[in-house]
């Protein structure tokens, strides 16, 4: 396959591309060139190949006619893709080969490849996973995003503190993306709704304030194999006028550039702050944006392929990643009716069938509302739409026997109690065939909580999608030592079918794998502590426990949980210097959001302790604490196959359901955990005995918080957590500003939503069990061996498999 593509290593002619694309594309001779020029020339000579594949796997949907997967998602964290596609094509050693004839090494190239900086945290994780799998399987398929200039931040810490800088990594060009100059669409805001009364029915007629344009930005999605690649495609806002040249002229350099300004901020940032008014008109502007662009294009392409659009729900599946692509329930209608002359009816029953919604949270600020008067102002039809559709939701409902006012209430789109506001994911869940949650548990508390009575309405649409990782990316290209390690167990059927590895188990107590699975492990932490130094200037023991923690910071993930113990630790420690005590490295991660007060506070707190910790003599070799900043793919890609630890210690009930807890386990570390999310099927996989459990149950958490308990009788009843706060409160980490934590200490104590001390007893309990099962190295390694054979129904081809089957109704191909 390679030879068929001028590509075929062994004769130099990929060489050749790589040189060619440094002296045609780049202008440069191969000695002045330098690794950023390396760079670029090798990703452009093997995008050839890409491309190849590519411009195939879209002429063989067209001429099979075959359906189309569309997925909307205000995040893509793809990593980066060099790595990816010669991995995936075979090209690894070839590349490494040539770049050697030039003294220069594909690691050190690598480094120069900015990651696409379209996402946050695991949502973005997910979606790129997910695109991934979707294109392993033989599937058809558009991810459509916003090509955000900026990214969400580059995380510096500055004397402790978190720091935001832009993320500006366009900056250098993206060698990956084709600007498709001639695929844009005019997306609309604000101005007046005509009424047009005709013979047989009223049209209405949007007179919109503002016009911008959507600018298609293609990238490709390589899968498993090499034979399909699909498209993500994302947007770029323009102004329909990039300059008032009068204004420009008469001196007014600023003004005249006004309209671009303003149509431009849309695909600047990935989520601007939502604290003001002007933050929030922005917010929705983006999702509106996106998922206006997105409808006409898969539109468009459906009336080339396909022609009448009754049809759609036949050839087309989209797919709402959370509540953020929720207003295309509403555009689609407003296309299907308004532009396309569709009789109402028929528009809705195409609508429901052809759009799914993953919900993603339980949390109340993150199942969005967006305020009444800014629909009205921003998107005056839609919020027509929205009306007509609650009116004949609410009329259903009263159809079906539900009369009282409070249950009305609940199922209606249209919140009345806090100022009017619009339920997105109300919107979501009536205007789709299915709706899913991404755990077992999650999707029981759906049903139970948020949804429920959507869900006694509707019947049948709620459905479980356990979420999945890609083992290409998490275990092959991020862990090459353990993926070697199981072929040679295994043979290489383990790289493309993960159910295999179950049978590790087989192993999992011969001293001799228990051996070389630590080995490999060692190497990682080796690895990874060359990173810690140069990043952090802190020296970490391999050698050492290394336990994990790298997510979002949030107050429900519990951070301050982690941070407790190690300051519990300390003063444990310094009370008994001469006890065996196991050897420590907790290694933090995770960004904060701008305007979260309290995370970042967190991560001030974390710095203070370890600064503390690092410091004292008396706890070296024992225990150290570091904070890795600017997490990304890429770091996680290093930390993740040296962890022994994975903490993954939410308040039970609140986290949808993690997949870094998925990557962690799948490369053998094992997991502290509450049962939240998915850790509870984690645990059904891999065995209760090979994780540590601890903390309330979400029904406890629930009945906790009904009871109004405060934290006081938690901390009275641990006298190391009190001793731990007393410290933090009073300074003791932070004697140039003692009063720093007072504020923080206090509302823990006080109401402790999160259960932080509520369960820090447990917690403490387990952390002293892992420390006994470390201390015995055939039992831990035994576990660490479970937990990977156990995983591998964790494969996001897996999940893939069964939105295909059960929700967009396609087929799939063997990965």
């Amino acid at each position: 396959m390679l030879e068929e593509n001028g590509l075929d290593p062994s004769t130099g002619t990929l060489r050749r591309r790589m040189l060619r694309r440094l002296l045609y594309d780049l202008g440069k001779r191969p000695e002045a060139a330098g690794e950023r020029d390396w760079f670029v020339a090798t990703a452009l000579a093997v995008r050839d190949l890409v491309v190849d594949r590519w411009l195939d796997s879209e002429q063989r949907a067209r001429q099979k006619s075959l359906k189309r997967v569309y997925y909307l998602s205000l995040e893509f964290l793809t990593g980066r893709l060099l790595s990816d596609a010669l991995g995936t094509f075979g090209l690894t050693e070839e590349v490494r080969g040539a770049l050697a004839e030039y003294r220069t090494s594909l690691e050190r190239i690598q480094e120069h490849e900015q990651e696409p900086a379209l996402g946050n945290g695991g949502l973005g994780r997910l979606a790129a996973c997910f695109m991934e799998s979707i294109t392993t399987l033989g599937i058809p398929a558009y991810g459509y995003g916003i090509r955000y200039e900026q990214g969400l931040f580059r995380q510096l810490i500055v004397d402790g503190s978190q720091t935001e800088l832009p993320d500006d990594w366009l900056a250098l060009g993206n060698p990956w993306e084709f600007q498709r100059s001639d695929i844009c669409y005019p997306v609309s805001f604000g101005g007046t709704v005509e009424v047009q009364r005709g013979p047989d029915r009223e049209t209405y007629a949007w007179h919109p304030a503002e016009t911008l344009t959507a600018l298609a930005y293609d990238m490709p999605v390589i899968g498993g194999g090499a034979e399909q690649v699909n498209t993500l495609r994302l947007w770029s806002a323009r102004a329909l006028s990039p300059l008032h040249l009068g204004a420009f002229n008469e001196g007014d350099h600023v003004g005249a550039q006004h309209e671009r300004v303003r149509a431009e901020a849309i695909s600047r940032v990935l989520y601007p702050g939502d604290h003001t008014a002007a933050g929030q008109e922005l917010r929705l502007r983006q999702e509106y944006f996106f998922a206006c662009a997105s409808l006409q294009d898969l539109l468009r392409r459906h009336q080339q392929d396909h022609g009448d659009l009754a049809t759609l729900p036949d050839k087309a599946a989209i797919q709402l990643n959370d509540t953020h692509p929720a207003i295309a329930v509403a555009e689609l209608m407003r296309l299907l009716v308004d532009v396309h002359g569709m009789d109402w009816n028929e528009a809705w029953r195409v609508t429901v069938a052809t759009f799914s919604y993953t919900n993603h949270t339980l949390l109340p600020e993150a199942l969005e509302t967006w305020p009444v008067g800014l629909l009205e102002r921003l998107l005056p039809r839609h919020m027509q739409i929205i009306y007509l559709l609650n009116a004949q939701h609410l009329d259903a409902a009263r159809a079906a026997g539900i009369a009282g006012a409070a249950t009305l209430a609940a199922v209606s789109l249209i919140e009345e109690g806090h100022g009017r506001r619009v339920r997105m994911g109300h919107l979501a869940f009536v205007g789709s065939h299915a709706t899913n949650g991404v755990s077992a548990m999650h999707t029981d508390l759906l049903r139970r909580t948020v949804l429920r009575e959507l869900d006694a309405l509707l019947p049948g649409r709620i459905r479980n999608k356990t979420n999945g990782i890609t083992f290409r990316r998490w275990l092959h290209r991020a862990n090459p030592r353990l993926t070697r390690l199981l072929v040679d167990t295994l043979g290489p059927r383990v790289l493309r079918d993960p159910g295999c590895m179950s049978e590790l188990g087989g192993v999992a107590e011969d001293r001799g794998f228990q051996a070389a699975f630590a080995e490999q492990r060692r190497a990682s932490k080796e690895a990874l502590a060359g990173t810690v130094a140069e990043r952090t200037g802190i020296a970490i023991d391999p050698r050492a426990m290394f336990d994990v923690q790298v997510k979002r910071i949030h107050e429900y993930k519990r951070q301050l949980l982690n941070v407790l113990h190690a300051a519990a630790l300390l003063d444990l420690i310094r009370a008994e210097p001469d006890r065996d005590w196991v050897p420590r490295v907790k290694i933090l991660a995770g960004k904060a959001a701008p305007g979260y007060r309290t995370a970042k506070q967190i991560i001030r707190l974390a710095h203070d302790v370890a600064a503390v910790i690092n410091q004292d003599k008396l706890v070296a070799g024992r225990l150290k604490l570091v904070f890795l900043p600017n997490y990304d793919v890429s770091l996680a890609e290093r930390i993740v196959p040296a962890a022994d630890l994975s903490e993954q210690i939410s308040t039970a009930g609140m986290e949808a359901s993690g997949t870094g807890n998925m990557k962690l386990a799948l490369n053998g570390a094992l997991t502290l955990g509450t049962l939240d999310g998915a850790n509870v099927e984690i645990r059904d996989r891999v065995g209760a005995e090979n994780m540590f459990v601890f903390g309330l149950t979400a029904e406890e958490v629930a009945a906790r918080r009904a009871s109004g308990s405060a934290a006081y009788a938690a901390v009275s009843a641990s006298p190391l957590l009190e001793r731990t706060l007393r410290a933090i409160s009073s300074g003791a980490f932070s004697p140039g500003e003692p009063d720093r934590y007072r504020g923080l200490v206090e509302n823990l104590v006080a109401s402790d939503v999160f259960m932080v001390a509520a369960d820090f007893d447990s917690y403490r309990e387990q952390q002293d069990a892992v420390d006994a099962l470390w201390r015995e190295p055939a039992r831990w390694w035994r576990s660490a061996v479970l937990n990977t054979a156990g995983v591998g129904w964790f494969s996001s081809d897996r999940t893939i498999a069964e939105y295909a089957e059960y929700i967009w109704h396609v087929p799939v191909s063997a990965p």
